[in-house]
């Protein structure tokens, strides 16, 4: 997170809003041989209290017990690199912009029995974005496929204690550097998503 209070203005809503739109990221915590990641979808619960997701059986994060254990999940967003060209305004350097909201919690292994009930519920929200496709779900598989496929996946529950975003968009430039580099971006951006981060960086009001 950048340590500029500046960039973390953004409501606890709309961090919130932000992680279950984007409903991946990674999964953090230490283990005694060093820190262990993985890159996961997931479900944000209404009140944002927890998150169900789920791990192959062999991942290192699901061999580490039933827990809990204190973790993060990183959600990153748009980025792109900013060149100093772009203000139009002399003595800027070089930066990168971008929005990340990191959850706080601990995680904690959810009897296997429950995998299924994880499974639909994610298959659900992700395919209710993919209408008027008729939605797949686990009904659709061969039974015995089915039940292979879960016994090699374990169900996890990630209860969040805390919060914080960071939502680097030039906030700290003058409004007129601020508007000229978002319109660079928009047609020269060097990262992911940069006509979405532009168009963030034109319109602060979101925050």
């Amino acid at each position: 997170m950048h340590p500029n209070p500046v960039f973390h203005d953004a409501s606890a809503a709309r961090n919130i809003a932000f992680a279950r739109s984007r409903a991946f990221g990674v999964l953090a915590l230490n283990a005694e041989d060093g820190p262990q990641i993985s890159h996961v979808p997931f479900l944000l619960n209404e009140d944002a209290s927890s998150v169900d997701l789920h791990l192959v059986r062999s991942n290192p994060i699901a061999r580490m017990g039933e827990g809990p254990h204190v973790a993060k999940i990183l959600v990153s967003g748009p980025d792109s690199y900013v060149s100093p060209d772009w203000y139009a305004v002399q003595d800027q350097v070089p930066t990168w912009n971008y929005i990340a909201v990191h959850l706080t919690g601990t995680l904690e292994r959810l009897p296997q029995e429950q995998i299924r009930d994880v499974l639909d519920r994610q298959s659900a929200e992700y395919e209710a974005q993919l209408l008027p496709k008729t939605p797949w779900n686990t009904a659709k598989m061969t039974p015995d496929v089915l039940e292979k496929m879960m016994r090699m996946i374990v169900p996890f529950r990630f209860t969040v204690t805390g919060w914080d975003g960071t939502w680097k968009l030039g906030q700290n430039k003058p409004e007129a550097a601020r508007l000229a580099a978002s319109g660079q971006m928009a047609d020269h951006g060097i990262g992911s998503e940069t006509a979405v981060l532009a168009a963030m960086m034109r319109d602060l009001d979101h925050l």
